[in-house]
């Protein structure tokens, strides 16, 4: 039997990715796009707050199970910025190359010994709308900054994401590494393991 998740985003790239490595578990993962959910305001001030605020809303619009991810880029020598800010990091338009191009300038004195950084991913699952006890998970990807980009796969930061047991910057990766490396991945990894122990149906 296939599950229906709506996905509380309209994120491309994470539909893509999250929608990869939940097929084969038999979870059909839609957009929330598909059923005319307006993007909420992300008012919280953590990952968890915001990604509860962008689920609740899916769920109640569509009348399904919500996935909502909120992840973003923590730099150490930013203080943990981009951080929530990370998809909106230069202003509007949002675009990626001006994010990464933003991220890039606000390094330019950083060394690169120092400009260690970690994606990190805010995974929450909601039955229904008032679910009262959501399903919250949280991962992260170790890695640093690069001086230019790299690669032409992934999206966001991924050119600019050096991920040192790989060698290679996180758009170099092939997405089955990708996958099962990224914070995600293992944040996903984390969520399957918690609906084992209370299954959606």
């Amino acid at each position: 039997m296939t599950t229906t998740l709506v996905l509380a985003s309209g994120n491309a790239g994470k539909l893509r990715e999250l929608g990869a490595l939940l097929t084969p578990l038999g979870m059909t993962v839609r957009s929330q796009a598909d059923f005319a959910v307006d993007e909420v305001e992300e008012t919280g001030l953590t990952f968890v707050e915001n990604a509860l605020l962008k689920a609740r809303e899916a769920s109640r619009v569509s009348g399904l199970p919500a996935l909502a991810d909120d992840s973003g880029l923590a730099v150490d020598a930013l203080q943990g910025r981009p951080g929530i800010y990370s998809a909106r990091f230069a202003g509007q338009p949002r675009s990626d190359a001006r994010n990464n191009a933003r991220l890039l300038e606000a390094l330019s004195d950083v060394p690169a010994g120092q400009r260690t950084a970690r994606y990190w991913c805010v995974l929450v699952l909601l039955r229904h709308a008032e679910d009262p006890v959501p399903l919250i998970v949280q991962a992260c990807w170790e890695g640093a900054i690069l001086t230019a980009s790299r690669g032409e796969g992934g999206f966001g930061y991924d050119p600019l994401f050096w991920v040192p047991e790989r060698g290679v910057s996180a758009a170099e990766l092939p997405a089955e590494d990708k996958n099962r490396l990224s914070h995600r991945g293992r944040a996903l990894n984390e969520l399957l393991a918690g609906l084992e122990a209370r299954p959606l149906s």
